[in-house]
């Protein structure tokens, strides 16, 4: 498939701290692979598994937008704007680091490990306030369906950050198919597929495999199993 780079789940960067046992898509920390710096604005995509009790101290960000989908176990944040909160699967959280944030984020389970995506994007617009955002998603809304998670617009589904992107959460029965479409001409995407074996306009993901493609205005997706999986539509450029 022309426009299009693929990364299967083994071709990640990976770094086992113990207490954090993280797989990176994109260079990252001590991994740098000069292939996979970033796709278009999406800078990180961190697979990250936390041990009970463990988590990351008090470290800075700015300028870039940070969102957190927990996919097992519960995440605490602390953050300098003054938000403390837990962050559970079904959830999910941004941060719009901008003029500069100082947060902490760890397990606060000491019987379950926690795991998640972190992902950063470049911000349209630098230097912007900071500012913390949270909400509960719908699953059901997941089921067959690309059920949106995330948007430039604090007025529409989902959360909002400062940049022309669109997240969508989905929970595929086996055989289901369904079509999206583009919401920003020039835009690319990105497909992280969770969980199941699904096809990308013909490209099978299996577990963790992802797919970016640019220069189309629709996808075709198929589940040849039960799969989970995320989509971002992001800007090629900033």
């Amino acid at each position: 498939m022309k426009n299009s780079v693929i990364h299967r789940a083994n071709t990640r960067g990976n770094a086992n701290h113990g207490w954090l046992n993280a797989y990176h898509s994109f260079s990252f920390a001590s991994w740098y692979n000069p292939e996979r710096v970033q796709f278009g604005v999406l800078r990180v995509l961190n697979d990250d598994t936390i041990a009970a009790g463990m988590g990351f101290g008090t470290h800075p960000h700015d300028n870039m937008e940070i969102i957190t989908i927990p996919l097992e176990g519960d995440l605490a944040h602390k953050d300098s704007m003054g938000n403390a909160a837990t962050i559970k699967t079904g959830d999910v959280q941004v941060m719009s680091a901008g003029t500069g944030i100082q947060h902490s984020e760890f397990n606060p389970n000491h019987d379950q490990q926690t795991k998640l995506f972190q992902i950063w994007l470049f911000p349209k617009t630098r230097n912007v306030e900071p500012r913390y955002q949270q909400i509960t998603l719908d699953k059901s809304l997941q089921k067959n369906a690309f059920a949106q998670i995330l948007s430039p617009n604090a007025d529409d589904e989902g959360v909002w950050i400062h940049q022309d992107a669109w997240f969508y959460l989905s929970d595929f029965d086996a055989a289901f198919s369904k079509n999206l479409s583009v919401k920003k001409e020039g835009n690319g995407f990105y497909i992280m597929n969770i969980e199941g074996e699904i096809e990308v306009n013909g490209e099978k993901l299996e577990k963790r495999d992802a797919l970016g493609i640019w220069e189309t205005s629709e996808l075709e997706i198929k589940a040849n199993s039960d799969a989970k999986f995320l989509v971002m539509e992001i800007p090629m450029e900033n």
